[in-house]
């Protein structure tokens, strides 16, 4: 089942999303393995970003394994909080 992940960075801002962004994300025309959907951009009080994984197991690898080593080892001018997470379970994913 697909699993998706919604992180908000209070006060975070496009060029700290970028940022983060080039370091965990570094080919842009392409997700890393397992992830299906990325979204993100300005919202109430600060940035947010949506991702969608094929499995659970996909979003817990690439979370253990890219995103949080690489955010807790600094990343210059990236996000300097940990964002509020909330998850899913995707019960329809309507592409097209």
């Amino acid at each position: 089942m697909a699993y998706g992940i919604i992180h908000q960075f209070p006060g975070g801002t496009r060029s700290q999303y970028d940022a983060s962004i080039a370091a965990v994300h570094p080919v842009r025309e392409s997700l890393p393995e397992g992830q299906i959907f990325h979204a993100a951009g300005p919202s109430e009080g600060g940035w947010t970003i949506v991702a969608i994984h094929d499995s659970k197991e996909s979003w817990e690898r690439f979370r253990d394994h890219i995103l949080m080593p690489t955010m807790k080892a600094g990343i210059p001018g990236g996000f300097t909080s940990p964002p509020t997470e909330t998850w899913f379970e995707v019960d329809n994913l309507n592409k097209g």
